[in-house]
């Protein structure tokens, strides 16, 4: 049997194509996301749970509380709009629904293993009750539903006593109507269901019950004479999806619904021995079926007008009925049932909630500007991009104290603007029961915050006033996102003035319990002035945001914007973690996992705990024992100095030398990487051909096909080189050994050396790279050899990796197998720039190109 799965595993791999031959959406990409979610995560996290209880209990005497989880998870597929015009707000809302529909679906399949499961029938005085009101409910509702029924037979059974009617020679008045539409002759003999008046108005569950009831107590048909009332005539304006949304309606209701489900379930004794736990789970696997439904009529704009008792909307709805059976069964000594898949459903519904994932939003700054001048120009004050400072936030804090709104309903804007207020609408719509934080990239300013809370103010106004009650959730969390060198260095800034609004200061002590999430960018960083400098920069930002915090009384989370690549800002997590300022992590982080790195490390069920594990493990380490400051004032002068000359040699050859770009787009494969249709969103924020618009994972990708990792070590050489030639080679090695920090960003940078080959680099040069751009290669490799060199030095090591051996073997293993890829992609890339149109060499590319990044690993 071995054999023949693996020989069908085999097969099935073999004859799947190796390229994707388009683009994924947003949705599918979101998609991905929830299936590792449900293949991997779903398993992983009771069992991680398990191993933190076990280990509190050993170590202190107290597990870890049931509903108590140190671990949550977020995503931004189908959230992230900056520079993605495909994520739109609708995609956005189906996004989240979709989520939400899975965590459904993934609730009932357990809630109803562990129904089967608990088929005993002592319990405590709560459950019990509560499964008795639980069929008093049920019963009643049978009753109802037998009422309806019976007066279906009587009325067939009089039909069928009757003498049968002779055929008909010609079609009735009005047989091109729907069956269910008026008839006032008197003359049919068939049973008839009359809706209740709508006039002309979509059906809603709660007209359609009552009056269901109302025919029913009266003990009579809905066609009987007693019950008959007049029917609205059908208008030209009652279209036939209106007519199928009501039918629909009808078909879900207490008295139209198939009891085919019945049929499945567990038998429940309606006498003294009742299974009460069965009772109660499968009161709760009714909900989910119905809040299932209504996510799908949701889904698909079709109205879903369900009482509020009949779905869950929150999380804590859940697990009330859960925990009472969790704690029935701790009190009549079944405890051993209560630990096991019960427990695991308990947790999974504390870690996950009611959408798997809170989804993120992200959107440009410029954006929110764009979006604020079309309305400051609609109302005659002015133009808000050209204020400055002090007057944006003056206009943005009053508005923000008001009571009206902004917006006026009939404002006409440009589509780019529309989008953005469509998002601003959805997220009111969700609330923050479905989305987490609304995350500004290229924040420089604190009216960039101001402007998102105003936009977020004004649209949460104009839904509730809409729906005639408060917006579902609180409002979402706004966090700066500080990414470029320059924004860096004033993020304390930024935070400080912001902080010092009463305004924005109380609402974050009163929305978010007095919690600040401030996010710094790794790639961006480390694109606009090499790694060396983003390091040192992120790592002073991160000390002035936490001090600026500090001086309001502000709790502040740093969220981690790393990639999977050590020029984006990745690497060993336990390694990134132990080496953060010291009062940076005070028991909280975030940090995304993206690309490759998220099947990596999430994917298996086994690899997922070993994960978790990592990151608690070295949050409770940096909040017990924070990481050592530098020991002496010198230090951080020599980083400066480091970092000084590291950002000049990088800048001056990537920005200031005119033959890199063509360099770069010669001795890459870059220009191609658009073919290998591996996300949604584009490789440039805008038009432009230059580095500085160029997205970092493209950026960090290309260079790593070569094997050549420029952006990970250029500049260092140089900037380690000058401080060792003004006599400070024993500092450096000092701190090598006694600072975190500086131990951590050298040892990465060594890693990404260790990758690195010279004679791979070389032979892309001599065979793609012009002439004239040849010698410009040849400087970098000696760049590269400088900054192995003096790593080296400052570490103490006699080769690459030496502290890092299982990874060497690693390296070593892959050559036989990447060494002649890089060989056949140079070849494939110079036949193919000779013929563009060659979709056979174009494939070929692609799949050089998937190899290669498979044996770098970390390649963006």
């Amino acid at each position: 049997m071995l054999i023949e799965d693996l020989v069908r595993e085999i097969t099935s791999i073999w004859q799947t194509d190796e390229l994707r031959r388009y683009k994924p959406t947003p949705v599918e990409e979101a998609k991905a996301g929830l299936n590792i979610v449900e293949q991997s995560l779903w398993k992983a996290v009771p069992h991680y749970l398990r191993r933190v209880s076990n280990a509190l209990k050993k170590h202190t005497g107290r597990p870890l509380p049931l509903t108590c989880t140190p671990i949550k998870f977020g995503s931004w597929m189908g959230g992230d709009r900056d520079g993605n015009p495909n994520v739109t707000a609708k995609v956005t809302k189906d996004v989240s629904l979709l989520s939400r529909w899975m965590a459904i679906d993934l609730y009932i399949r357990e809630a109803d293993s562990i129904r089967f499961e608990l088929s005993m029938n002592r319990c405590s005085d709560r459950l019990l009750k509560l499964a008795h009101e639980i069929l008093e409910e049920e019963t009643s509702s049978d009753v109802r539903h037998e009422t309806w029924n019976q007066s279906l037979n009587r009325s067939q059974t009089k039909l069928h006593g009757q003498q049968a009617p002779t055929i008909p020679t010609h079609l009735p008045a009005r047989a091109d109507l729907p069956s269910c539409t008026e008839c006032n002759d008197g003359e049919s003999q068939y049973i008839r269901v009359e809706f209740p008046s709508t006039d002309n108005k979509t059906l809603n569950r709660q007209d359609l019950r009552q009056n269901l009831r109302v025919s029913l107590q009266n003990g009579n048909s809905p066609n009987s004479s007693s019950a008959q009332s007049p029917v609205t005539p059908r208008s030209s304006s009652f279209n036939s999806s209106q007519l199928l949304a009501q039918r629909k309606l009808f078909a879900e209701s207490q008295i139209g619904r198939s009891s085919f489900q019945k049929l499945l379930e567990p038998r429940v004794s309606q006498g003294p021995g009742i299974a009460p736990y069965r009772i109660v789970l499968g009161n709760v696997k009714d909900k989910l079926m119905k809040t299932q439904k209504r996510l799908e009529l949701l889904l698909e704009d079709l109205p879903c007008e369900y009482d509020p008792w009949d779905y869950y909307e929150a999380s804590n709805q859940l697990l009330e009925p859960l925990l009472l059976c969790y704690e029935s069964l701790q009190s009549c000594g079944s405890g051993v049932l209560a630990d096991g898949r019960l427990a695991d459903l308990i947790r999974r519904v504390a870690t996950f909630g009611m959408v798997l994932m809170k989804l993120d939003l992200r959107q440009e700054s410029g954006r929110h500007a764009d979006t604020l001048d079309a309305i400051t120009r609609y109302l005659d004050i002015g133009t808000y991009s050209k204020w400055d400072e002090g007057k944006k936030l003056e206009f943005l804090t009053r508005e923000l104290k008001g009571k009206r709104p902004l917006v006026p309903q009939s404002i006409e804007v440009a589509p780019d603007v529309k989008e953005v207020l469509d998002t601003f609408r959805v997220a009111a719509e969700l609330g923050s029961d479905s989305l987490g934080a609304y995350v500004i990239s290229m924040a420089s300013n604190a009216s960039d915050v101001l402007a998102v809370e105003l936009l977020q103010k004004d649209a949460r106004l104009a839904v509730s006033g809409e729906l005639g009650r408060p917006c579902p959730g609180g409002t979402l969390r706004v966090v700066p996102l500080f990414e470029t060198v320059k924004d860096l260095r004033g993020a304390g800034a930024v935070i400080r003035r912001l902080l010092s609004i009463d305004w924005y200061r109380e609402h974050i002590i009163k929305s978010h319990n007095g919690h600040q999430e401030v996010m710094v960018g790794y790639s961006d960083s480390g694109k606009d002035a090499g790694r060396f400098t983003a390091a040192w920069e992120l790592y002073k930002a991160q000390e002035d945001v936490v001090a600026a915090s500090n001086e309001y009384g502000i709790k502040v989370t740093l969220f981690h914007g790393r990639g999977g690549s050590i020029g984006r800002g990745g690497g060993p997590t336990y390694l990134a973690i132990q080496s953060q300022p010291p009062g940076s992590v005070m028991g909280t982080l975030r940090s995304t996992e993206q690309g490759e790195m998220v099947q990596a490390k999430f994917g298996l069920p086994q690899t997922a705990v070993r994960q978790l594990e990592i990151h608690t493990t070295a949050v409770l380490l940096a909040t017990l024992r924070p990481p050592l400051p530098p020991r002496e004032e010198k230090w951080r002068n020599l980083m400066e100095e480091i970092s000084k000359i590291s950002c000049q040699n990088y800048r001056s050859v990537v920005y200031e030398n005119p033959e890199f770009l063509s360099y770069f787009h010669e001795a890459t494969p870059q220009a191609e990487l658009g073919f290998l249709n591996i996300g949604s969103r584009p490789t440039r924020r805008k038009s432009s051909t230059g580095i500085g618009h160029l997205r970092a994972i493209p950026w960090v990708f290309a260079w790593t096909q070569t094997r050549f990792v420029l952006p990970a070590w250029l500049g260092v050489g140089a900037g380690l080189q000058g401080v060792c030639e003004k006599g400070h080679t024993d500092d450096l090695k000092a701190m090598y050994k006694e600072w975190p920090f500086f131990q951590s960003t050298i040892d990465l940078i060594e890693m990404v050396l260790g990758k690195a080959d010279i004679p791979i680099a070389k032979h892309y040069d001599e065979v793609l790279v012009s002439k004239s751009r040849q010698e410009l290669g040849s400087k970098l490799r000696g760049e590269l050899l400088t900054a192995e060199k003096n790593v080296l030095v400052v570490s103490g090591h006699e080769k690459l990796s030496e502290n890092n051996r299982s990874l060497r073997r690693l390296i070593e293993s892959r050559l036989p197998y990447l060494n002649p890829m890089n060989m056949l992609q140079v070849e494939i890339l110079k036949r193919l720039r000779c013929d563009d149109d060659n979709h056979k060499l174009r494939d070929a590319l692609l799949i050089t190109i998937n190899g290669i990044a498979a044996g770098m690993r970390n390649t963006g």
